[in-house]
């Protein structure tokens, strides 16, 4: 008997992994968020010497499955709480399998037509939904870092061109400088974008905040010459929104570029009960988010909007004799990758599957749930560090030492996870609610584990 061909041995792989997948995901509501210890330790049978010749792709994923599986965090399902992260729609998760069995590249519309087709759909769909200019450019990244690259480089182009200096062409070797402007409260992936683009951490003007790290806009600098403005939609901790129609109208009549850092928060201009945070967002210049996050789209998935997307295409654009191009823009054109997949495809299945109504729902579905963890930890006698105005929930449990150890023991004991923080000098556990899967269930049984938690850490309100 001849051997299947060699497709026909991907497609019944790809069945089993469908079948592993499908078992993983019954099973973590039932287990703990936080891998077990012995588990995260088998990881080391993954390791060890290069075998020295092939191994049975069957028996690839088995290992895959039976050592990996256990090992993971179950950040996909409805009481993880940390870092900002959702979960997988259960469109985006089918596109996602979709999308690996296809290996589109989706750099050029020659490799990839529908590719593409998918990111400019998805993409029309995005402008509409966040009430951002139609006609923007935008590209399909790995996440909100580099969103932020793409987009602090198109306003790198624009505010150098204006001073008469083409920085791809000549670079940063003296070129004229301008300033830079962010609040005390910046992300580090924006820190990190300005190091990258030779801009400088250290170098920016530094601009207070108030008790929610919002950028105090009576406190800008004086700007008699054009800057880079870097603003924030979503406090990674408080999830407070700088103001951004305040800052606009201050700043962008020096010709100033606003850039904003919208991660998670951004996804909040889909609500329309949101209208008062999201003020004045519309009239930036460039946006980055992330997809993973709020819109629940598998790993990684992230988009920077710039308002004129000449400015995009200028900082990004890569040309030689053998690369295709057409009369419209390659989605490469938008991006720093050329050789990248087709992250699209996964924001377009979360958007036709929810639909605006079922965006914004998502959305106040997960504030609703923060609202729900801050009434009930506070009604226990924990003190709340944040306005919830969002998805985050900082609380104390009294000092910094009772607080840590109250983390350590939510993460070890498992029903939930939820990370540590520093605000305003003190620590505190910080709860993200980010899933589309999170219940109301879900979070009854987190409240009821963090202060169970907190009572065998001897966290009592009246103890501090």
């Amino acid at each position: 008997m001849s051997p299947d061909p060699p497709l026909v041995r991907s497609a019944r792989l790809l069945l089993d992994a469908a079948e592993r997948g499908a078992r993983f995901l019954a099973s973590v509501d039932r287990r703990s968020v936080q891998p077990d210890p012995a588990a995260v330790a088998r990881l080391s049978r993954l390791a060890g010497p290069l075998p020295d010749g092939p191994t049975d792709p069957e028996e690839v994923l088995r290992m895959l499955d039976e050592e990996g599986s256990p090992a993971t965090v179950a950040s996909v399902g409805g009481r993880y709480f940390g870092f900002v992260i959702g979960g997988v729609l259960p469109a985006s998760l089918g596109a996602n399998t979709l999308a690996g069995a296809w290996d589109q590249c989706a750099g050029m519309r020659a490799a990839s037509p529908l590719g593409a087709a998918l990111e400019e759909a998805a993409g029309a769909w995005l402008l509409e939904l966040l009430g951002l200019d139609a006609r923007a450019g935008v590209g399909f990244v790995t996440g909100a870092t580099t969103a932020n690259l793409a987009a602090i480089a198109a306003a790198r182009r624009a505010l150098l061109l204006a001073r008469g200096w083409d920085v791809e062409r000549q670079g940063l070797f003296g070129a004229p400088a301008f300033p830079v402007v962010v609040g005390e409260e910046v992300h580090a992936s924006v820190g990190k974008a300005l190091g990258l683009l030779g801009l400088g951490r250290e170098r920016v003007l530094s601009v207070p905040i108030d008790d929610q790290g919002r950028m105090r806009p009576e406190c800008l600098p004086r700007l008699d010459e054009p800057a880079l403005v870097c603003i924030q939609a979503g406090n990674v901790n408080s999830g407070a929104f700088d103001p951004a129609a305040r800052i606009v109208e201050a700043v962008h009549g020096s010709g100033s570029w606003v850039h904003v850092d919208g991660a998670f928060g951004l996804w909040a201009c889909a609500s329309p009960t949101r209208a008062a945070s999201v003020q004045g967002l519309a009239e930036a210049d460039s946006w980055s988010l992330d997809a993973h996050k709020w819109l629940n789209v598998p790993y990684d998935s992230g988009m920077v909007i710039v308002r004129d997307p000449a400015h995009l295409r200028g900082a990004m654009r890569a040309t030689a004799p053998y690369l295709v191009s057409g009369e419209r823009p390659d989605p490469t054109d938008h991006t720093p990758e050329m050789s990248r997949r087709a992250r699209g495809v996964e924001v377009w299945a979360a958007l036709r599957s929810l639909g605006r109504a079922g965006v914004s729902e998502l959305i106040e579905r997960c504030c609703a749930h923060a609202t729900r963890f801050a009434e009930r930890l506070s009604r226990a006698g924990y003190e709340i560090l944040n306005e919830v105005v969002l998805n985050q929930v900082l609380v104390s449990f009294g000092s910094d030492a009772r607080t840590d150890a109250v983390v350590k023991e939510v993460q070890r004991e498992g029903t939930c996870w939820c990370g540590g923080t520093t605000w305003r000098g003190r620590r505190a556990m910080r709860i993200s609610v980010s899933s589309w899967a999170t219940t109301e269930d879900d979070v009854e049984r987190s409240a009821r584990a963090m202060l169970a938690a907190a009572e065998r850490c001897g966290a009592h309100p009246s103890s501090e």
